[in-house]
């Protein structure tokens, strides 16, 4: 393949990627953008393989590595449950850091990265190499642990050294001075030693900063990680010299950098202090005449009971969780809305921005029940609708409908908005038993008049309520 036709493939793939970025942004346009995100990655791998950069001597090699990879690929994208996408993207974004690092060891070990660059262009490749290796360390350790967090490997909740913010300060003191030691090195053999104690730094700074976040900033943390990951694949298209990684990486860091602070703001959290500590790591003072703990009776209902309920009631919204996935209930709760909807009932879906452990981790699930997109609606959409909502059924939430984030000023959540299911006429809530939620914070939604509680399985509860319905 010529040089030039090698560009205008990338060219197309860069904008099959925009068309997919823009596709995604709604889920009725979504399997289009999907589909021009493949189509683009397709287009892009067969460019560099067959293109003028790659040798003949080293195409079986890429070819072997494209299969497994490949197949690798195919394995995970067969056998992943949903319940286990959020650590699968985590673990994606640590071999994105992975690579970034390979490539810049390599370019750096390379004589002919370098070869035919003036002192001043060595000097901005060296600076590529550099940052490059920086990010992928991060991206790599940092999604390693959000790996372990998200799949209960690692605990859930933040872990904080004292002096932390001291320990990042001294850490990026030593980055910087090694830095300055890497762009000064007269030889390879010089420049090795800076860069593997910056790669160390790193990596441990990853560690920390991850460890240092839990509860329900889990969700941000992942999308924080894809931009990392955005961002390390521009850093190798700047050390390789390739114009459509740089392109990809930047949509791909820009967008997650912008869906953080989006996710930011409606859990009312500053970016920064999602970094310095998740929820939990926090303490507050109890508000005068503030109640620390819920109070009250709970209202225990069964399966049949709830179906009554539901029967009798003419508006249902239905708030899921992740409990709903763990259960891998989304099929039943699309059968149980089929046929209220068949009762004339009108039914409705609310998802909060981080309901889940993952951006988007409740539509997939719906989206995959085949429940109808027109009536999934966004927090902002709802949210005034419940006092006029004749049941509110909360299968597997907790942190996102916990009242005490308006009512308890000394709650860790004060001022994270919720879905405000106990405006509505009857609240149900599905759990296993009582225990808090993944942000460790107690619930005094339990306890409210017009709140039931449906303790057990969610999927075997759910198979109940709806044969009852039936």
């Amino acid at each position: 393949m010529s040089s030039s036709l090698a560009t205008v493939s990338y060219i197309a793939a860069i904008i099959l990627f925009i068309l997919s970025l823009g596709g995604l942004s709604n889920p009725e346009t979504s399997r289009r953008g999907n589909l021009y995100g493949m189509i683009g990655m397709a287009i892009a791998v067969v460019a560099t393989v067959f293109g003028p950069r790659v040798t003949t001597a080293g195409l079986g090699w890429i070819l072997v590595a494209l299969v497994v990879g490949g197949s690798i690929g195919l394995y995970l994208a067969r056998t992943v449950r949903m319940t286990q996408m959020p650590e699968l993207v985590a673990f994606m974004h640590s071999l994105v850091g992975l690579v970034a690092m390979l490539v810049g060891y390599a370019s750096d070990i390379d004589p002919a990265a370098s070869a035919g660059m003036s002192g001043a262009e060595v000097r901005i490749h060296e600076i590529e190499i550099y940052v490059g290796v920086l990010i992928g360390a991060v991206t790599l350790s940092g999604s390693v642990i959000a790996f372990g967090k998200l799949s209960g490997r690692i605990t859930g909740k933040p872990v904080l050294l004292p002096g932390r913010h001291w320990l990042n300060l001294a850490g990026l003191l030593v980055v910087i001075g090694f830095g300055w030691a890497f762009v000064q090195a007269h030889s390879i053999h010089e420049g090795l030693l800076p860069i593997a104690v910056m790669s160390v730094v790193a990596l441990l700074f990853g560690v920390h900063m991850v460890m240092a976040i839990g509860g329900a900033d889990m969700p941000v943390v992942v999308s924080m990680l894809n931009s990392y990951s955005g961002w390390a694949a521009a850093a190798t298209g700047f050390m390789l010299s390739n114009d459509l990684l740089i392109v990809t990486g930047a949509l791909v860091g820009s967008s997650g950098a912008i869906l953080s602070y989006i996710m930011c703001r409606a859990m009312n959290r500053k970016f920064l202090a999602v970094i310095a500590g998740g929820f939990g790591g926090e303490t507050r003072a109890p508000a005068a005449g503030g109640s620390a703990q819920p109070a009250g009776e709970v209202h225990p209902i069964s399966a049949q009971e709830t179906a009554e309920l539901l029967k009798e009631a003419k508006s249902v919204v239905i708030v899921p969780g992740y409990g709903m996935a763990v259960a891998q209930a989304q099929h039943t709760v699309y059968e149980i809305t089929k046929k209220l909807r068949e009762m004339g009932k009108t039914v409705r879906f609310a998802i909060h921005p981080v309901a889940g452990r993952m951006p988007g981790h409740m539509n997939v699930l719906l989206a995959e029940a085949k429940v109808p997109y027109d009536i999934v609606m966004e927090m902002d959409e709802i949210n005034e609708d419940f006092p006029g909502t004749d049941v509110a059924m909360v299968i597997g939430a907790n942190d996102i409908v916990n009242p005490s984030a308006q009512e308890d000023p000394s709650s860790p959540i004060a001022g994270m908005p919720v879905l405000e299911v106990w405006k509505a006429k009857t609240s149900i809530v599905m759990k296993r038993s009582m225990a808090s939620g993944y942000a460790g914070v107690d619930n005094p939604l339990f306890y409210k008049e017009n709140n039931r509680m449906l303790f057990g399985d969610a999927k075997k509860m759910l198979d109940e309520v709806l044969a009852s319905l039936k």
